[in-house]
């Protein structure tokens, strides 16, 4: 799900557009009137069509929120579904206002493409699948076997990394759909699946007899996962990093869908700032005062995205964990409001 260094070089002299060219973005999503989003081409929990086109996710929902944010109306987004291998020349083109598609921040992302990470709304880890008949517990026993993953990715380098610091052979099988993944490894063309934890996790529904398969316990990467805009918009990047803050600061203050309401008439300064009836945040983003409110009360806070997407009570079953707020043991650490 994560390009490789090798397709990040061949793409980098297209990377830095100029900031003129750049500048502009919330202008013009005023005037289309929409968002054009950056999705995946089917990650359930994440970005995922149902059988009339409705996009659901969590990254669907950043999206959403993103246009709830700038036009006051989160059905206002476009969604443009990407490989792995398209992802950062749309947005570098211009083709996408963000990238919303579980994509890993890393240090050559950052500063080669002539791109911004504007966050994390998810921190995952690398993980392996197999199936339950192979008999492997763990990793270290995966010596000589075949595996499945996205073609252009750093999951590759991942892997690749394990396998030699572990001593073991492997052999690549690799696609650049990843529905061709899913196929493949369904198929028994590899003994292993593997990808971001989460993406196992969801990817496992589509396979024949989900419960003939388990994901092995080893963890063998970080996945910073976030959307991403294009270098030379500072305020389009201020708009969708904030975007994010907010719905972390509005599950941090207990500000939900249900109470948004009722929460804009509260003593508490922090709660008035953030929903605009104090301030200036909305217009230092050149945005309207109640730009974080029309996120809450049309999308929710990160908990609501997350519980209905991915959390304990749907198919994928994620525990919260690292994606707590940092003051429920995780990592999700909102920027004051102020």
């Amino acid at each position: 799900m994560r390009k490789s260094v090798k397709i990040l070089s061949a793409i980098a002299a297209a990377a830095f557009v100029s900031s003129a060219a750049n500048a502009g973005t919330l202008d013009d999503v005023k005037a289309k009137g929409f968002v054009q989003c950056g999705v995946s081409q089917g990650l359930p929990g994440f970005s995922n069509p149902d059988a009339n086109g409705n996009w659901t996710g969590i990254d669907v929902d950043l999206c959403r929120a993103v246009a709830a944010a700038t036009l006051g109306d989160a059905s206002k987004v476009k969604y443009s579904p990407l490989s792995a291998k398209e992802r950062f020349t749309a947005l570098q083109s211009g083709e996408v206002d963000v990238l919303s598609r579980n994509t890993t921040w890393t240090a050559t992302r950052d500063t080669a493409l002539g791109l911004n990470f504007a966050g994390v709304n998810y921190f995952d880890g690398q993980g392996f699948m197999v199936r339950k008949s192979l008999g492997v517990k763990n990793a270290l026993e995966l010596g000589g076997a075949s595996v499945c993953t996205n073609l252009g990715t750093t999951t590759e380098l991942n892997v690749a990394d394990y396998f030699r610091a572990n001593k073991l052979e492997y052999k690549l099988v690799a696609f650049e759909k990843a529905d061709e993944v899913v196929a493949a490894y369904d198929a028994g063309r590899c003994d292993v699946y593997t990808t971001d934890r989460s993406g196992l996790a969801a990817q496992r529904f589509k396979l024949g007899k989900p419960d003939d398969h388990m994901v092995l316990p080893e963890v063998i990467s970080k996945e910073p996962l976030g959307p991403v805009v294009r270098h030379g918009d500072d305020q389009w990047f201020d708009i969708v990093k904030w975007t994010l803050y907010a719905m972390l600061e509005s599950e941090e203050m207990g500000i939900n869908m249900g109470n948004v309401d009722k929460m804009k008439g509260s003593d508490n300064p922090g709660i008035k700032r953030i929903l605009g009836v104090e301030g200036d945040v909305g217009k230092n983003l050149g945005l309207q005062p109640n730009w974080a409110y029309n996120i809450v009360k049309q999308v929710g806070n990160y908990g609501e995205s997350y519980d209905r997407n991915v959390g304990p009570d749907t198919p994928l079953m994620l525990a919260r964990g690292v994606n707590n707020l940092w003051n429920n043991g995780g990592l999700m650490y909102p920027m004051p409001a102020r």
